[in-house]
């Protein structure tokens, strides 16, 4: 008998033990449960920018938007804040994750350039206009965000010239919906409408992906002329990059556990 009170009392301290070793349950939601919490977020991103707001909040930054998606099914951090698009694509792959209801914030996205590439900012504008226009934008959002995505990517029209040049461009394609890579190619909304405007430039479109925190640098050293990546227009990135018109209107959200 005692051999078997011994062999049952292992048993109970043994799951008392591996119990405390489990993820912890989730205790936010609500933006205001957020103070105090440690929050993940993608490096360089706006969630990166605004999480450091939060009062008493340790932010931990991650390179990828997925590792920090890691870091909170294993309870390692408390939530992810993290723009909406990409916040459905991890949460549609995790059942035991979930978005909060109340948004964090709102933002445009817009592409960046060299601040001394005001003729390219003007050029772009003007394209991103007649593309508004003529419905090319709405159709290539419509393929990517939505029940009805069929994430097909957007097709040059025929008899285009490419006569002036090359148009390089610098993502972080770790952004879905709006850069992906998919059969080894970066595709998404932000190559998409870039290849819309290439079109209507009459220029060749060349895409180079690095990390996001990376992007703005590879612009100051010329490396690149315009940067897609559903970067949002804030002050301080304005004092380090022109901004074109918005394309886009995007919301940060909040990742949590479902239980």
């Amino acid at each position: 008998m005692k051999k078997i009170a011994s062999l049952i009392l292992a048993g109970v301290m043994s799951a008392s033990i591996l119990a405390g070793c489990g993820v912890p349950e989730n205790t936010v939601h609500s933006v205001d449960d957020l103070e105090g919490k440690t929050i993940g977020v993608q490096l360089g991103t706006t969630g990166d920018i605004y999480a450091e707001d939060v009062k008493d909040a340790k932010v931990e930054k991650y390179n990828k938007g997925a590792d920090a998606i890691e870091a909170l099914k294993k309870g390692k951090i408390d939530a992810v804040i993290i723009d909406n698009e990409p916040a459905k694509v991890f949460v549609s792959k995790n059942d035991d994750l979930k978005i909060l209801d109340d948004p964090f914030t709102s933002e445009d996205y817009a592409m960046a350039f060299n601040l001394e590439n005001t003729e390219l900012q003007t050029k772009v504008n003007d394209a991103l206009k007649e593309l508004k226009a003529d419905g090319t934008i709405d159709t290539i959002l419509k393929h990517w965000i939505g029940d009805d995505k069929d994430e097909v990517s957007y097709t040059s029209p025929e008899g285009v010239t490419r006569d002036n040049g090359t148009l390089k461009m610098a993502t972080n394609a770790e952004f879905p919906p709006y850069e992906l890579k998919k059969d080894g190619k970066i595709v998404g909304i932000d190559p998409d409408i870039a290849q819309a405007v290439a079109d209507k430039l009459g220029m060749t479109l060349e895409i180079e992906d690095i990390a996001f925190d990376s992007l703005i640098p590879e612009l100051q050293s010329k490396k690149a002329d315009v940067v897609a990546a559903g970067m949002t227009v804030t002050e301080d990135r304005q004092k380090n990059v022109l901004f074109s018109d918005p394309y886009a209107t995007g919301v940060q959200v909040i990742i949590v556990r479902s239980k």
